[in-house]
Order: C-alpha cells, then structure tokens, then sequence
C-alpha cells in the first residue's frame, strides 16, 4: 500500500503557541497546580500529557481558588470570564490564538457600529461563545440556513450584516452561509482579511489536492476538534472516502482490504509523534 502524507499537517502555530505558554508555565512554578479553563487545545493526548504534569482542567472558574493562576486556552473566552477571572483575583495567563483575538476585536468593533453581526460557526464550540460573549445582543451564530433565517427575523429592519467566522470552518460553509444572508435581503459587510486562519486553509487546501490521488484518507485528530472534522469533511466532499481517528490504536479497527493509495494528515492541534506512530503502524500492518 503507498502512503501519501499531506503537506502541510499537524500543529499550526496557535496550538504551538499555547503549548509553549503552558509547558512555561508548568516549568516556572514547579509543584503548584496550573489551572486551566476549558481544554488547552482540542486533542486528549495533549490534555492528558499537562494534566500529568500538573495541569487541572475546569469548564466553570468556581472550580479555581481565589489567587491561583488560571490558564485561558487558545479557543480565546468572553468577557465575562475575564470580568469573573479579575474579580477572583485570579492570575491569569492567556494563551488565546492571535487569529482567535483578531475575531474577537472585529466582532466588538462591527457590534459598536449597530450592526447585527452574524457569526458563521458551530454553536457550542468554545471560540464561538468566546466571540459570541464580545456582544451577545447583536451577534447571532449562523449555522445553518435557518438560523441565517433567524437573524433575519431578529433584525428585520437591517439591510447590511457584519459576517465574521470560526477560524476552522471551511471556506464552503462560509460562502453557503453568505449566500444565504444575500437571499434575506441582507448586504453582507466583511472584515478586511477573512478569519479562517491561513493554517486552516492550507491544511483542507492540501487535503483537497491529494484527495484526487488517494482511494482512502485518514485523518489523525480528536472528534471534539473542529478543524479535524473538517479535514474529513473536505475530503469527502473530494470524492476520496476518509475516516477521522484519534489514536493509532484505532486503526485496528479499521478494514483497510482493496486500498492500493492512502493518505495521511493530522489536525492542527494533533502532535507529530501521534503521526509518526501512525505511520509505524502501517508501514508495519
């Protein structure tokens, strides 16, 4: 079986970012814990590692001790959490995606013009409601047709809309999105450089390409993290079937019988080692 890896994978360099924020983090004060609010990044390899040097994660800042020191993850946090955070006295060490804190600072800035914003994301998603925090009145996450419907319905008088985006959608989700807004009625207003992260793109671009030379694609990434879905996703919508794991153990379970071409890649915040093992695994299977 040949195996194509795309290039380029893995690590973009928010996620590297982060890593390096907390592996400084964990090093300058040996012993005390490293609070972390929500996942550092979206991959358990990479949460189970910190936590086993030290790092607790939360999803409710209740959870930190009054003075502790609290990680913020690169999927950025509202407003409220900081307001919360400084409040507690919380010593507050943020390792937000600068691609992240450039939505965030476009979602206030459209909000402060009276804009309806609409957010094109997937709702739940712990950037969303960061972003979403920024001006909950006036931004609305569009997911779908019906919620492009729902904004409209929100804000009937409006003829422009500020559109801004989670930074691992695909480019696809956010042109159905526009064109659902421009059907409403509604003139769409975006930001002067578009907010899908250039690793973002370069990862489904690279997976788009070698899609047309593979009979199977396999995508090493955790099924919480968003960008990995989507690496799937745009192979699939290639024509070349693929499958999203999160471990090399998984391709155990997997029939691979009939494919002479399989291709490789790894999400933006899935490690290299986990890539290599993989790669072991099927150079020796």
């Amino acid at each position: 079986m040949n195996i194509l890896v795309a290039q380029p994978h893995g690590l973009c360099s928010g996620v590297a970012r982060a890593l390096r924020i907390a592996q400084k983090a964990l090093g300058e004060h040996p012993g005390e814990t490293l609070w972390c609010y929500h996942q550092l990044v979206h991959n358990e390899h990479v949460v189970s590692d910190l936590r086993a040097q030290g790092a607790r994660f939360v999803d409710d800042l209740a959870e930190v001790p009054r003075g502790a020191r609290v990680l913020f993850s690169a999927h950025g946090v509202s407003p409220a959490i900081r307001a919360e955070a400084h409040a507690r006295d919380l010593r507050v060490i943020d390792a937000t995606c600068p691609f992240v804190a450039k939505v965030h600072r476009e979602a206030l800035a459209f909000a402060r013009r009276g804009l309806p914003v609409a957010l094109v994301g997937h709702k739940g998603h712990d950037e969303v409601v960061g972003v979403l925090g920024e001006a909950p009145a006036q931004i609305r996450v569009v997911e779908t047709q019906a919620d492009a419907a729902a904004l409209r319905a929100d804000f009937p008088d409006a003829a422009e809309v500020a559109v801004l985006s989670q930074t691992t959608v695909s480019q696809a989700m956010v042109e159905d999105r526009l064109a659902d807004l421009r059907a409403l009625g509604l003139t769409p207003l975006l930001p002067d450089r578009r907010d899908i992260c250039t690793a973002t793109q370069e990862r489904q671009d690279a997976v788009r390409a070698l899609a047309a030379l593979a009979d199977r694609f396999l995508v090493l990434g955790s099924r919480t993290s968003s960008n990995s879905k989507r690496l799937a996703e745009v192979a699939q919508s290639a024509g070349c079937p693929a499958t999203l794991i999160a471990s090399p153990e998984e391709l155990d379970g997997l029939d691979l019988t009939g494919v002479r071409t399989l291709a490789l890649t790894s999400g933006a915040s899935t490690p290299e080692p986990l890539l290599d093992a993989l790669r072991a695994k099927l150079t020796r299977a």
